[in-house]
C-alpha cells in the first residue's frame, strides 16, 4: 500500500514539474538560447544583440552576400548558405527578360500584321509559267525541315517554361500543366540533340552561298523589293535577307547549343569566364573569376535572350516563307520553284543555273 502511495507521489511530482518548466518556457524563453518568444525573428526583423561583438548587420550582410563556411560532405558548394546571384537571376527571368521578351514577340506579330494589311502577300507579277527549276534538292530538305521543325519544338517548349505558368494552368489545370511541363522539359533536352546537328549540316550545305557580296549591299538599298510592286533587286541563290537569316541561325543556333549543353552538363561545362575575358579586352569589364553556379546562371540567362531574339526573328522568316509570298514554300516543300518565282527574286542565280548543262529547267506543273 505505502508503495503505491510513493509510486503516485513521483507521478505527481513529475507532472507537475513538466507543467512548471513548461510555463517557465513560455514565459521566459528557452533556457541556453536566451530567445525569448517576443524576440524571435518576425516580419522579417532580426533578434539584435545576440551575435556577440559582430554586429547584426554586419553577419547578415555577410551570409547575404555568400559568405562560405565548412562542410564535412564531398559537395564544397554546400557550406555556402545564401547564394545571391540566383536571387537575382530570378528577378530578371521573372521581370525584365520576361517584359520585354514578351513585347518583342507580340510587337513581331504585330509588324507582320501591319505590313500584310499594308503590302498584301508578294505575288509573282509575271504570272505561274507551269516551268519549274530545283531550288532545293531532297537532302537540303530534310536539313531545312530538322532545323525548322526542332526548333519549332524546342520554341513552344522553352516559352512554356518561361511564360506557361502564368496562362495554361487557369486553361487544363495545375495537375495537368505540371505533366505538359514535365514532358516538355523531356522533349526540350533531347531534341536539342536533332537542332544541333541540323545547323551543323546547314553549316556545311549553304556557307558557300552565303558569303556577302556587292549584290547584297544593292538588294539592301531596294529594300529587297518587298516594300515596293514592280522591284526587284538582282540576287543569287541567297539574297542578303537570306543571308541574314542563314547567319542568324547558324551563330544564334551555336550561341543556343553552347549554353544549352551547360545547362545540360552543369558544373562541368564552363564558357563564360573565358568568354568574358576576350569581351574585356575591348574595354568591357565583366566578371572573369566566375564559380561553377555563377557559370550555370550566365548560361540560363543568355539561353533565354538569345532564344526569344530568335523565336521573334524566325517568325518573321516563317511569314516570309508561307502567306507573305506566293510560290516561296514550294522551295522547301517540294524543292521545285516556278521560274518566274525564281526570275524575279533570284535573277543571278537562274542564270547561272540554265548555263550549266545539267538542264534544272523542267516542264512539269508545279505542285
Amino acid at each position: 500500500m505505502a508503495a503505491k502511495i510513493m509510486r503516485s507521489l513521483v507521478r505527481l511530482t513529475l507532472v507537475a514539474a513538466f507543467l512548471f518548466f513548461s510555463i517557465g518556457f513560455v514565459q521566459t524563453g528557452i533556457p541556453g538560447l536566451g530567445l525569448a518568444p517576443a524576440q524571435a525573428q518576425s516580419a522579417g526583423s532580426v533578434p539584435c544583440n545576440w551575435s556577440g561583438n559582430i554586429s547584426d548587420t554586419q553577419f547578415w550582410r555577410a551570409i547575404r552576400k555568400g559568405v562560405t563556411g565548412t562542410v564535412s560532405i564531398p559537395d564544397r558548394k554546400a557550406g555556402q548558405l545564401v547564394q545571391s546571384d540566383g536571387d537575382e537571376l530570378r528577378a530578371f527571368r521573372q521581370g525584365p527578360m520576361s517584359q520585354f521578351g514578351g513585347w518583342l514577340l507580340i510587337g513581331s506579330l504585330i509588324l507582320l500584321g501591319l505590313f500584310y494589311v499594308g503590302r498584301g502577300r508578294i505575288e509573282v507579277e509575271s504570272g505561274l509559267s507551269g516551268k519549274t527549276i530545283e531550288r532545293f534538292n531532297s537532302f537540303e530538305r530534310f536539313v531545312h525541315w530538322l532545323t525548322a521543325s526542332s526548333f519549332v519544338i524546342l520554341a513552344l517548349t522553352g516559352l512554356n517554361m518561361l511564360y506557361g505558368k502564368y496562362v495554361i494552368p487557369t486553361l487544363i489545370g495545375k495537375e495537368a500543366f505540371a505533366s505538359l511541363t514535365m514532358f516538355g522539359k523531356f522533349a526540350h533536352d533531347w531534341i536539342a540533340w536533332a537542332f544541333i546537328l541540323g545547323i551543323i549540316m546547314m553549316f556545311f550545305s549553304w556557307v558557300r552561298h552565303n558569303i556577302p557580296n556587292m549584290a547584297d549591299i544593292r538588294w539592301l538599298m531596294a529594300g529587297g523589293g518587298m516594300f515596293s510592286k514592280g522591284v526587284h533587286p538582282p540576287a543569287r541563290r541567297f539574297n542578303a535577307g537570306q543571308k541574314i537569316i542563314f547567319w542568324v541561325v547558324i551563330v544564334g543556333g551555336a550561341s543556343l547549343s553552347g549554353s544549352g549543353l551547360a545547362l545540360l552538363f552543369p558544373f562541368e561545362i564552363e564558357m563564360f569566364a573565358g568568354t568574358f575575358k576576350i569581351i574585356n579586352v575591348f574595354g568591357f569589364n565583366f566578371p572573369t573569376e566566375l564559380s561553377s553556379i555563377q557559370e550555370t546562371q550566365y548560361a540560363l540567362m543568355w539561353h533565354g535572350i538569345m532564344a526569344l531574339v530568335m523565336i521573334a526573328i524566325i517568325i518573321a522568316h516563317i511569314y516570309i516563307g508561307s502567306v507573305g509570298m506566293e510560290g516561296a514554300f514550294d522551295a522547301v516543300g517540294t524543292g521545285q520553284v516556278d521560274i518566274n518565282w525564281a526570275r524575279e527574286h533570284h535573277n543571278l542565280w537562274v542564270q547561272e543555273m540554265e548555263s550549266m548543262d545539267e538542264g534544272p529547267v523542267s516542264n512539269r506543273a508545279p505542285e
